[in-house]
């Protein structure tokens, strides 16, 4: 199950039923859950925690220092769950400082070359497509999507269900259920081939159409927003996801 020419630090943790392939390389302070594979020259450095189930292709690297130049050594840590899929090239970085960490859920696709920098949080069921990048504290809420080539700034969060296109640069939130394109990026309506996969039924969709136009089309001030949407939860419970997303908001919402 492990090569012989792998390097296991003799502090590693590693549950039974982990492959680990030829010439990778796993650090002191890793713990490895069960049935997780491992390709050829992987790096993985520590502390890191990963679940069970997972997949991590040729040349990932894992769990390596931030790249933050305020990072001085500091114990910082990452974590990630089970059943995801981290493709070739992939770079994945610990937190930035004492106890900080980076954060990954479960389920998660990360097509090849794709960069998660220090102290993100990510959910579960994401896809982020070849060459999308994080800069450090993103959040990115579950099943959102991310485009080849697209990046979001440092302390931007993305919401549940929202989906960047090819290239799009975010420098501010992106709301839930939320289409983004550009650079700068600019909503451009609903992901509504994201939510029908979802199994969102033809009424709900119609509800966040119009929550949509509410915050991007009428020209009203955040305030006015929040109560029209607050009047529209009784018909349309998803509808809350927008309010409490805009009411935590720090950055602001794309426009």
């Amino acid at each position: 199950m492990i090569h012989q020419t792998a390097i296991i630090d003799p502090h590693a943790r590693i549950a039974e039923n982990v492959q680990i392939g030829p010439w990778s390389i796993i650090g002191p302070d890793v713990e490895i859950g069960e049935g997780t594979w491992i390709g050829p020259h992987v790096v993985i450095r520590g502390p890191t925690k990963i679940g069970k189930n997972n997949k991590i292709y040729q040349f990932a690297s894992v769990g390596e220092d931030s790249q933050d130049k305020k990072f001085r050594g500091e114990l910082a840590w990452l974590e990630i769950g089970d059943h995801n899929v981290i493709r070739e090239f992939c770079t994945i970085n610990r937190g930035s400082g004492a106890d900080l960490k980076t954060i990954i859920g479960n389920d998660n696709l990360f097509m090849a070359y794709v960069h998660i920098a220090h102290d993100c949080i990510i959910g579960n069921h994401t896809i982020f497509a070849n060459n999308a990048t994080l800069a450090g504290h993103v959040t990115v809420e579950d099943y959102a999507i991310l485009s080849g080539f697209s990046g979001s700034f440092q302390f931007c969060r993305i919401g549940a269900h929202a989906f960047l296109s090819m290239g799009a640069q975010v420098e501010k939130d992106v709301p839930p259920f939320v289409k983004v394109a550009g650079f700068y990026a600019k909503p451009f309506g609903l992901n509504t081939v994201g939510m029908k996969r979802r199994g969102f039924a033809s009424e709900t969709m119609l509800y966040l159409r119009r929550a949509y136009k509410v915050i991007y089309r009428k020209g009203l001030t955040i305030k006015d927003a929040l109560e029209q949407l607050r009047q529209m939860v009784v018909e349309c419970p998803e509808v809350q996801l927008y309010i409490d997303f805009i009411q935590n908001s720090e950055r602001g919402l794309v426009r």
